[in-house]
């Protein structure tokens, strides 16, 4: 989205000049003189105001025609958390079930404001509440590993039983009982150069990766978590790290094809689809057309078309290598300037 709202404008191009980088992952400007859009800790030249517009996010200015600045490469660290954010991070790690008040984080020297700001973008909450779902996932995960309902709510900060279930009731709608009985999606943020994506996997394998800023997303979680019977949690399990190793190694062009566990579900037609989407061949690419016909039906190339955008894991189940019967590149979640860069990606790489 263009923002348009002046004292806003007035007050990213002062976080601009100053390269403050709090703002980071905040807004992206985009120079018209030169075509090109920067983070706010750039450390270019810095234009006139009547030149910039501000986006909100990448994918904004990529759809408006600009393309990353050499200088900050905001491709790769727009995304990248700063270190004030990573200082409270390691602050929570460290002790997870001790909350973090605003004064304490003001005594450490790090703002509060700049905080919220930071995780109301990437996370879509405070970061008092992303600590108080911190706290509730570790709980749901210690409840998931055997331990006894009782002490997981008197270590959880609880005096009751009652006042536990009703927390996760409030957060989750199910009751600590409920949820012991419920599977586990396990949701971990990752930075790649096209931005930052959310990977999730169930005990059996990803279920889901993609943009953060996908419109579709928060539909996606709940139509897993209704298939799966299970609840989404800030964690991480063994599918993530792979996830995680796998697709670094792509991005770095020293992976061509994932072996990772996948656990998609779908229609018996939509898990045929995404399964012969994995059969396209690394730097090469499909018409909707050739993919119905591989199918046995040319006649369902709209089906087609619909199940691919229905896909959860991007990149790994690579709908980026679909593209139209007359060669021109169509309709792609993460936006049509990272489908193009995928596939000019692979191009590079390949063999």
């Amino acid at each position: 989205m263009k923002i348009t709202d002046q004292p806003t404008i007035a007050r990213y191009y002062q976080a601009l000049l100053a390269r403050d980088a709090s703002y980071v992952g905040s807004f992206v400007v985009a120079v018209k003189t030169t075509g090109i859009f920067c983070i706010a800790s750039c450390r270019a030249r810095k234009p006139k105001l009547e030149n910039v517009d501000f986006y909100s996010t990448i994918k904004d200015a990529l759809y408006a025609g600009y393309r990353p600045c050499k200088v900050c490469c905001p491709t790769e660290n727009a995304s990248a958390a700063p270190a004030l954010v990573r200082q409270a991070l390691a602050l929570l790690k460290a002790e997870p079930k001790r909350r973090l008040s605003d004064s304490e984080l003001r005594q450490r020297g790090l703002s509060p404001a700049s905080l919220r700001r930071w995780f109301q973008q990437h996370y879509q909450m405070t970061f008092q509440s992303f600590q108080r779902m911190y706290r509730v996932n570790l709980a749901l995960t210690e409840l998931k590993s055997g331990r006894a309902l009782l002490d997981t709510a008197l270590d959880s900060g609880y005096q009751s039983l009652s006042g536990f279930n009703y927390m996760l009731r409030q957060i989750t709608g199910a009751s600590a009982t409920q949820q012991q009985e419920r599977g586990m999606i396990v949701m971990k943020r990752l930075t790649t150069p096209l931005g930052p994506m959310f990977v999730c996997a169930s005990e059996r394998g990803v279920c889901l990766l993609e943009f953060v800023e996908r419109r579709a997303l928060e539909t996606e979680l709940a139509e897993l978590q209704r298939r799966l019977g299970a609840t989404v949690v800030a964690a991480e399990n063994t599918h993530t790290e792979a996830a995680e190793q796998q697709l670094g190694e792509y991005f770095a062009g020293q992976r061509q094809r994932f072996e990772l566990a996948l656990d998609t579900p779908g229609t018996e037609f939509q898990r045929r689809v995404w399964q012969t989407l994995t059969e396209i061949p690394y730097a090469q690419t499909r018409s909707y057309q050739q993919q119905a016909e591989r199918l046995g039906n040319a006649q369902a190339v709209r089906a087609v078309a619909r199940a691919n955008g229905a896909n959860r894991v991007a990149i790994v189940i690579p709908c980026h290598r679909v593209i139209g019967k007359d060669g021109q590149l169509t309709g792609y979640a993460g936006g049509l300037e990272r489908k193009r860069w995928l596939l000019a990606h692979e191009q590079q790489f390949s063999d």
